[in-house]
């Protein structure tokens, strides 16, 4: 599945994303910290080196999602590629530690605080003397006020994605020198820190039609370790070229390529020394596991390793492209005239030995989705059950345990392990309970075995459930997009593709994606829960992209929990296109999973998300990104309260109530931090899986031949204590 994912702060909640990887909760107590906040479940790990021992120069080959559409990250259509770039060559006030708590970034600033309160608050910031503009000029005032403008609303003119913070600016100015700037609120905001990263040159702000179109193909004038040298939509193809005029720490590397690579084709283009650093799911990572170790060792990835043969690498390659793992033997492919693609395969897991897996957390997590609009989870107590069935270490543990990354489930809706805000708010809900979920639902008027009228479909309502797909009981269990209700006796289910195939043997739900001819789960259908002469069964909406088996998995076991307490469901796959504007953003589902990135700035990112959906003048329901449609004046008023208070201890006690709020409104459950797995050549250093920490790009590099990286690095991450 092609993943969706957001760029720096700036647009950490500007889109939802997809994800292989679900949530994660931290046992606090086992850190031995007083702070709720507790440590990161799992360090960097980058390859940490000095810069003396990095050679000077070298181009950095990495993959990404894609050449984006502008460079302005503060438009809509911004993504991920676009914040990389920012981060490699613009001004950032403050970055993120690898705590996911923000820093002053002395490149740019000499200091930057609060310097008066009443009646209004000022920040004053102090700039560093040598940060200039590429283009020589200093910068300054001017770029502040214009981005300030740019960004506040006022002037419809400008097409920006948001405006949070910058609103309540009530003007900005030149200090005592031209190194110093004051911004004058005129609301009190606690999350100043989050302005002014990146900044953008007067030339991009200053008018809207710079704003809107000068900064979507090119940046001609930048102020970081690198420069965009060249954007190649035909290629598909982004480069950096070091900045001539950087004052910081000369970057070892003499330029950076983003190539556009699908995640499906990264492995092989590792192989052929197209690339030195991908982001990768977990299959290539268990195969560059695989590459890389001696011969008679093991991997905590793979489990118990062995002496690799033809025979070994041929079978290797077998169950990875789908074929049965007992019937993948040389005989098999000698008559399936495979040996050729299995040779290749071969050679490729040769020239992977080159590479190593770097792993960690990513700062986001994955979410199970309930959609309180309508049906039957409009009721809290439905919903509160739904969140009451579910093992959520269990649903860690087959994502991240596979992996050798902490499985712990995330306590929060708004921060993570580590991050200052961050404290296990879910006993508001409760845990898994059995009986507390079906007392609920009784509760709610839904009687196990009650009557079920028959009634016709309606084509209409599955066809947005199944989106292009069609229904499995249309005869064809061919095709991808389809509908299975999980416990259903009388329709077989559709028969599993590869990669469901192997996840079928890692275990999953009963009865769901079952291999065609299976029996189904008995005595389901006399267990299921009925109100009304309706039955009690939920639309699961999932992608069907070819990354997202982890997803599949989880909603198995999802599936399986749910049943146990008398909720069925209906598991509806869609295209990846599809699946968010169609489905999510539309409101066409009951269940859903899909993750969201942390923020360092919970009060001004989360809210939106969280807020109260409220009718809109044409009579719609304006939901900004609450697409749960689940939210209260309460969780409102705790967000607005904390992102008004200057006192940072008040500001995160608020934000931990909002959050307590949130977990009892069960909108969302929080299911665990997403992996992240990324493959670098041995060589390359102070690059790989970041976590929470902003990336340095002038420390990347390759190392000198015959220089060690620095003491006690490791190709392993680190995991809190």
């Amino acid at each position: 599945m092609s993943q969706h994912s957001v760029g720096p702060r700036a647009l950490a909640r500007s889109a939802a994303f997809l994800t292989a990887g679900v949530l994660a909760v931290p046992a606090l107590a086992g850190c031995g910290s007083e702070d709720p906040a507790g440590k990161p479940l799992a360090g960097q790990d980058i390859r940490p080196a000095d810069r003396d021992r990095i050679t000077d120069g070298g181009t950095l080959r990495w993959a990404v999602d894609s050449v984006p559409d502008t460079l302005n990250t503060f438009q809509s259509d911004a993504d991920t590629t676009t914040g990389r770039v920012a981060q490699a060559v613009l001004p950032s006030m403050f970055r993120m530690n690898a705590s996911g708590r923000p820093e002053r970034n002395a490149d740019y600033l000499e200091s930057a605080e609060v310097v008066e309160t009443e009646p209004k608050q000022v920040v004053l910031y102090k700039l560093n003397q040598q940060a200039v503009w590429s283009d020589g000029r200093e910068i300054g005032a001017a770029d502040f006020a214009a981005q300030w403008r740019a960004l506040s609303g006022k002037d419809t003119a400008y097409w920006t994605a948001r405006n949070a913070g910058y609103d309540r600016i009530q003007k900005v100015e030149r200090g005592d020198s031209a190194l110093e700037v004051r911004v004058t609120f005129s609301r009190p905001y606690a999350d100043w820190r989050s302005l002014f990263s990146p900044l953008y040159p007067k030339d991009v702000t200053g008018t809207p039609d710079a704003f809107n179109d000068g900064a979507r193909k090119k940046l001609e004038v930048s102020a970081g370790p690198f420069t965009v040298k060249k954007v190649d939509r035909e290629d598909e193809e982004i480069t950096l070229a070091r900045n001539p005029r950087w004052w910081g720490e000369r970057a070892k590397l003499s330029g950076i390529v983003l190539r556009s690579v699908p995640r499906d084709e990264r492995a092989a283009e590792l192989a052929a020394g197209d690339l030195d650093l991908a982001e990768i799911d977990p299959t290539a990572a268990r195969r560059i596991t695989v590459a890389a170790r001696p011969h008679s060792s093991s991997s905590p990835m793979m489990g118990p390793g062995a002496d690799r043969s033809a025979a070994d690498d041929l079978k290797s390659w077998a169950v990875a492209n789908g074929s049965d793992e007992d019937a993948a033997d040389e005989e098999t492919l000698a008559r399936t005239k495979l040996r050729k693609a299995a040779a290749r395969y071969a050679r490729q897991q040769q020239a992977l030995g080159g590479f190593e897996v770097r792993k960690s957390l990513e700062p986001a997590y994955t979410q199970l989705a309930l959609n309180g609009a309508e049906g039957p989870l409009a009721d809290e107590r439905v919903r509160r059950a739904v969140a009451r069935a579910l093992d959520r270490k269990e649903l860690a543990e087959a994502v991240l345990k596979p992996l050798g990354l902490p499985a712990v489930p995330v306590g929060s809706h708004l921060a993570l392990s580590g991050q200052a805000a961050y404290a296990d708010g879910s006993g508001a809900l409760g845990g898994q309970d059995t009986e507390e979920a079906q007392a609920l639902l009784a509760d709610a008027g839904w009687v196990r075995g009650g009557p079920v009228k028959k009634e016709k479909k309606d084509k209409e309502k599955e066809k947005a459930a199944g989106a292009e797909g069609e229904k499995a009981d249309s005869g064809d269990t061919s095709g991808d997009d389809g509908t299975y209700i999980v416990g259903q006796d009388d329709k077989a289910p559709r028969a599993l593709d590869p990669a469901d195939r192997q996840q079928a043997h890692q275990g999953g739900a009963p009865g769901a994606y079952a291999p065609q001819g299976s029996a189904a789960p008995a005595n389901q259908e006399a267990a299921r829960l009925a109100k009304n002469g309706k039955a009690l069964t939920l639309r699961f909406v999932l992608p069907s992209g070819p990354g997202s088996g982890a997803l599949r998995t989880v909603a198995e076991r999802i599936s399986g929990m749910l049943e146990r307490v008398g909720i069925g469901t209906e598991i509806s796959k869609v295209s990846d296109e599809s699946y968010f504007k169609d489905h999510i953003a539309s409101g066409q589902y009951d269940l859903a999973l899909w993750s969201w990135p942390s923020s360092a700035y919970p009060a001004t990112d989360a809210r939106p998300v969280y807020a109260k959906p409220v009718p809109a003048a044409d009579g719609s329901l304006n939901v900004e990104q609450n697409y749960t449609r689940v939210g209260t004046d309460q969780v409102d008023q705790l967000f607005d309260q904390a992102a008004a208070s200057l006192d940072e201890g008040e500001s995160r006690s608020l934000i931990r109530k909002a959050d307590s709020r949130i977990w009892a409104a069960a909108g969302s459950i929080p299911l665990f931090q997403r992996p992240q797995l990324v493959a670098a050549r041995k060589n390359l250093v102070n690059t790989g899986a970041f976590g929470f920490g902003t990336p340095v790009y002038e420390d990347m590099g390759f190392l000198k031949k015959g220089a060690k990286p620095a003491s006690g690095a490791s190709a392993e991450g680190s995991a809190a204590p």
